[in-house]
């Protein structure tokens, strides 16, 4: 059984303040055991960023360079981290010393390019996604605008030096997030507006079906707070007239996305964050009208706090956790 979000009520989602990162565009943020946000920028740099409470006293430490763009990040129990790279494939970073290997730069003989958001779970596997074969993330509004369909969900088994498809044909494959219990897997499918399940365990594993649809937004990175819910970040409002264009011609399609691509673009002032449950229920659904922290395409819960990332912005926002939610 799915459950439609829009059936939630809203509160409110307004920032209680801002960090500054020093770069452009933590597209993905991550919570460390101790408060911390571990994030990725433009330049290639990952950061992590203690005291959220207090702007004035943040504290931004770069602990690695990818040499790319990282986009999703996923902290191990060691303390190291796995890291989707944009242009280099799926990377392991050493945190003590900011050491970078590649993990992963091709799937089939095909190099890998746009590669999103990753997970591990705890016999160490390692799921990650491609959101766009045709498209690079510089030009990321194309395949949305397109709805190419060729966003894969790939998997890297233990001791693997290469990893396999899972699903293929996804509508640019994002966020990723496990169930409490490992036997699912919850992918953000940005383009179709939905979240679907990934069955690893019974009867039905290896199958997909529909675990949220019809979101009130884009939604894009996922994040399972500890003993709590999954936060689902919604990059952008729901656009009618795109979801018309996507049930035309693919010829009609393609023409689109030639103009979107060259047209400039600045995200709407809206800003939007989910929180489910394994069930596929809404437990929060906050909302932001005319926001001056814009497109967010990731959230968290570090020290008691809400913080959102965004690959439009210079810092992350910080922002209250919404009644009855907890903190990791």
């Amino acid at each position: 059984m799915t459950h439609s979000p829009n059936s939630a009520r809203p509160t409110a989602l307004v920032p209680r303040h801002l960090v500054s990162l020093g770069g452009h565009g933590p597209e993905d943020v991550v919570a460390d055991p101790h408060g911390r946000v571990l994030t990725g920028v433009e330049d290639g740099r990952i950061l992590r960023v203690e005291g959220l409470g207090d702007p004035a006293r943040a504290r931004v430490q770069e602990i690695a360079r990818t040499g790319g763009r990282p986009l999703g990040l996923e902290l191990l129990p060691d303390g190291d981290l796995l890291v989707c790279d944009a242009r280099r494939g799926l990377l392991g970073v050493r945190v003590r010393d900011g050491a970078v290997r590649v993990l992963a730069d091709s799937v089939a003989g095909a190099p890998l390019r746009f590669c999103s958001n990753v997970i591990a779970l705890a016999d160490g596997t390692v799921y990650f996604t491609v959101s766009s074969r045709r498209y690079p993330l510089e030009r990321w509004i194309g395949d949305l605008v397109e709805d190419t369909g060729t966003g894969m969900l790939l998997r890297l088994a233990p001791g693997a030096s290469a990893p396999d498809v899972v699903l293929d044909g996804l509508r640019f494959a994002n966020g990723l997030a496990p169930s409490a219990d490992e036997s699912f897997l919850i992918v953000a499918e940005t383009g179709a507006r939905r979240l679907t399940r990934v069955r690893l365990t019974g009867p039905a594993a290896g199958r997909a079906d529909t675990f949220a649809e019809d979101l009130p937004g884009q939604p894009d990175n996922l994040w399972r707070e500890p003993g709590g819910p999954v936060w689902v970040a919604l990059a952008g409002p729901r656009v009618p007239a795109l979801e018309i264009l996507h049930r035309r011609g693919p010829a009609l399609r393609r023409a689109a996305a030639r103009v979107a691509v060259r047209a400039p673009f600045r995200p709407p002032a809206t800003t939007g964050v989910l929180a489910v449950d394994d069930e596929g229920r809404v437990v929060h659904r906050l909302e932001g009208r005319r926001a001056r922290f814009r497109m967010v395409t990731s959230g968290c819960v570090a020290d008691g706090r809400l913080v959102l990332g965004s690959i439009w912005e210079r810092g992350v926002a910080v922002c209250d956790l919404p009644p009855g939610a907890g903190g990791a």
